[in-house]
This record gives structure tokens, sequence and C-alpha cells, in this order.
């Protein structure tokens, strides 16, 4: 099979969003090498997995173009930690072209790391192997655990070093998303008042998002609350999953609801707001009890953008805009508490009680504890088998005090407390990317090219539910030691 017939590109982006982006093209690069690639996400893709991995390595570098791409950089601005620069843009990134799935949904194929572009600000738009081999295990991890997310559909090397302080060896990641629509992409237009194109854009993202909303005569308030809830259920489930996205600015925020751009993230180990690992992260602005309340500034960033669009009278168009803001969080603990409510076993028939989910969360924080072994563990509660678990606490009377209520509401349901341990052990993860194992994975796979770890750990965190034979150390979380020191990077 020739490249000319792996893909059936349906391009809409680049048709009909002329001025939205510009042309570009990957750089050369002598040895192209597949690292790892996706076949799961090949096949809901709709393509061939056998023809694709023949030609994966010249395809997903660059190097080949497969008939009907139209590579292309797409413009955005953004807040980058509360800073506005009016011109990012895709500076290290092309986009190859859009497909329809095997569900019938339009995708974007992204490849990132091929290449300096106009956006590049003097970047060299490459990518190392670390960072590619990082977002590729999120990625895959996210989709895993439900989290609505981009994902990965293969990682190359490249034969190329990169320059980052030392010489690393080169890759390129390529990414699937449901569009790369994001916040910044309205602001670039709205900061230099193109009313037409911010317009052209919020009809487009309806079309492809909320297609519901065309008819509506409201439909660019009813864009912002729809996006509101997008971004609230996702933060909602990456926080009751430890995740700690590192780098929330507007750029990285789309409107479709997926999660983007794994720069600075990790999981958390031991249960604290104030959890923040990334380098650059100085203020903590990121940090894990952060984040709802910067899903809602973003949101009102999206939302200036579209006030001209919301009603010719500003007045009424902010009072519009700011009913939905005030809505996001409790739209978001809503979200929260529907999610803590199934974690602890309970049925949706059950009346939530956000006491019981907040007292958790002081209780985990107050003893230090493991976010994820414990949620865990507790279906062991259930199953009177409590040994590890208990051994685990600092002070297991004041857990016995919490789990009265918890244990009263579990032996009110149908099926019991074996009932509700089985549905939490469907919910409650045994692994997750701990950040030990992701170090060690990523400095193996950079320093030797040795994907040995990697697999290993991509293996597990692709069944986080299932106890799986000879991966019990993945289940357990960093030394102490590990994490005080712990830091993650951009990676640009």
């Amino acid at each position: 099979m020739s490249t000319t017939s792996l893909f059936s590109f349906d391009n809409t982006y680049a048709e009909r969003m002329e001025g939205f982006y510009i042309p570009a093209t990957a750089a050369q690069f002598p040895d192209p090498h597949v690292l790892v690639l996706n076949d799961a996400l090949t096949l809901e893709l709709g393509l061939d997995p056998k023809a694709l991995r023949e030609q994966a390595a010249p395809i997903f570098s660059g190097q080949v173009l497969p008939d009907g791409a139209n590579p292309i950089a797409q413009a955005y601005a953004g807040h980058q930690f509360g800073g506005f620069s009016p011109q990012l843009g895709d500076g290290r990134a092309m986009m190859l072209g859009e497909v329809i799935d095997t569900q019938g949904n339009r995708r974007d194929i992204q490849l990132k790391g091929s290449g300096p572009t106009r956006f590049s600000r003097g970047g060299d738009g490459l990518a190392s192997v670390g960072p590619v081999l990082r977002e590729y295990l999120m990625g895959e991890a996210l989709h895993a655990l439900g989290v609505p997310t981009t994902r990965m559909l293969a990682a190359v090397s490249t034969g190329s070093p990169v320059y980052r302080g030392k010489a690393l060896p080169g890759a390129v990641v390529t990414r699937v998303a449901s569009s790369h629509i994001r916040v910044g992409t309205f602001q670039f237009f709205a900061t230099r008042h193109d009313i037409e194109r911010t317009r052209q854009l919020a009809d487009y993202a309806i079309e492809r998002h909320y297609p519901h909303l065309k008819a509506s005569s409201d439909k660019y308030v009813e864009l912002l609350q729809a996006v509101g809830n997008a971004q609230a259920h996702l933060i909602a489930r990456w926080m009751l999953v430890g995740f700690i996205h590192g780098v929330m600015n507007t750029d990285n925020v789309t409107v479709s609801g997926e999660t983007i751009d794994f720069g600075p993230c990790a999981f958390m180990d031991r249960f604290d707001r104030r959890t923040v690992f990334s380098s650059i992260d100085h203020g903590g602005r990121y940090a894990y009890g952060n984040q709802p309340g910067i899903g809602q500034w973003n949101l009102a960033r999206f939302a200036e953008t579209l006030l001209p669009l919301i009603n010719e009278e500003q007045d009424v168009a902010v009072r519009e805009a700011e009913a939905v803001l005030h809505r996001f969080p409790d739209t978001f603990q809503s979200e929260w508490i529907q999610g803590m409510h199934q974690k602890l076993g309970l049925l949706d028939s059950t009346e939530p009680d956000p006491s019981l989910y907040s007292d958790l969360t002081v209780l985990l924080e107050e003893q230090s504890l493991d976010y994820t072994s414990t949620m865990r563990g507790l279906a062991s509660v259930l199953r009177g088998d409590d040994g590890p678990f208990r051994a685990s606490l600092t002070d297991a009377e004041a857990f016995d005090t919490w789990a009265v209520d918890w244990l009263a509401q579990v032996d009110q349901q149908p099926e019991g407390r074996e009932g509700a341990a089985e549905r939490m052990d469907r919910i409650n993860p045994v692994y997750i990317p701990r950040n030990h194992h992701v170090e060690d994975a990523l400095n193996a796979a950079i320093e030797n090219l040795d994907l040995t770890l990697f697999n290993r750990l991509l293996q597990a965190v692709s069944q986080p539910f299932d106890e799986q034979d000879g991966l019990d150390a993945y289940a357990q979380p960093a030394p102490q030691k590990f994490t005080a020191c712990h830091q993650t990077f951009c990676g640009t």
C-alpha cells in the first residue's frame, strides 16, 4: 500500500479558515525510526496498522507527506502564567490534516517537534525524546483513566540532536485531537479587533464541537456555557485521579474540552492541594488545588473574546457572560462531588453528601496519605481485608470516625459492600504514571534509546484498573526523598 492511500483526509480547517494559519514544512531528518506506534488508536482512526507501520518513520517525521495532507501551522495567542502574548502559534508543530474516525468523529493529526515555522520566534522548532515520550505516556494514561484528552499516534526518533543545554536525541510525536482550537486561537483575532474572523472561528467551533447550538439565537453565549461545562468536567476528571497539568495557559485550553500539551505535568503522590512540580511555576499558580480557579479565569479570557458576538451592547454582553462565569464553580463542584461519589462506590441513585468527600480530602491531607493507593485501598475495607490499608494510616481512629457515615451509606445499597467494592475497583486505579518510574523510563530512552522501562510502564498505565502480574512496583508511590525534590520541565 502506498502512502497515497493510507489516509482519507478531509481538511475543513485548511480549506475554510484561510488567514487562521500559515503553511508549514517539516525539517529534514537524516535517520527517522519508530519508537512507538499506537496500534489501538490506528484502528480507531480507521487506518491499516500493518501498512502504517511499514511507512510510519518517514510519515510521522514529516519526511513524506501522504496524499491529501495539507500541512499548516495554526495561529493563536495566549496568557502564559497570567501575562499576555499576542502572537504565539504553532512554532514547532504542523497539522497534516483531518480524518473521520470509525465512530464518525473528526480528528486532527498533527506532528509536534517537526521543525520551525514562522511562529517559532527564534526557537528551533524541535523536540527531544524525553518530552515526546512523556506526551505519549501521559496521553495514553489519561485516556485509560477516562479523562478527555488528546492522544499520541506515534513517536519517532529523528537521528538529529536537539540542544537543550546539552545534546539530546531528537524526536517527533504525532498528536490526535478533536481539534486544536484553543482559547488562545480566539484571543489571536479578538486582540486585533477582528470581529468577523472571531465570529468565523466561533461559528466553525460550534459546527465542529457543539452543532446543537447552530440554530440558537444566543449561540455565542451558549458556546461560552458549553466550553465552560466541558472545562469543568475535564478539570474535575483529571483532579479525581490526582493529575496536575502544570501549565494551564490559555493557549493550552481547547474549546473541545480535551487535555492538551503535556509539558511539566505530573501525578500527585501524597495528597496536598499545594502540590506543584513545574520548575517554572514559582508562585504555585497551577498547583493541584488551584486548577478549578484557573479554569474559571481562563473561561473569563474566552468570554472577553466573545463579548462583541454575544451582544452589540457591551453592558448587556458583560452581564450575560458574567452569568455564565458565575456558574462555573458550582458546575465544577457538581462534577467533583459526583466523581467522588462514584469513587466511594456509591450509586447514582444515592444522594451525594458533599461533607463526606470534603472530610475525606482533609483526612488525606492531614495524614499525608498517598492519594491513589488510599482510594484504591478503600475497597479492601469493604471486603474486610484491610490490614495493609490500615497500616498506611497515621491516625486510624480519625479514619474510623470518618468511615461511619460512608459505611452506613454503602450498607443501604442493594448490592451492599461487595458490589460497592467491585465498582470502586473499576474507577480507582492501581496504576498511574508514578513520577519516579516516569523519570527512570525517560532517562533510559534518552541515554540509550532503550524503551524497555517505557513499554513496561505504558503497559501498566494503559490498563490502570487491573492488577497485572510482575508490575507490583508500579503501584507503589515514589520515595518521599524523590518527591521532595522532583521537578518537571516544559521540554521546549
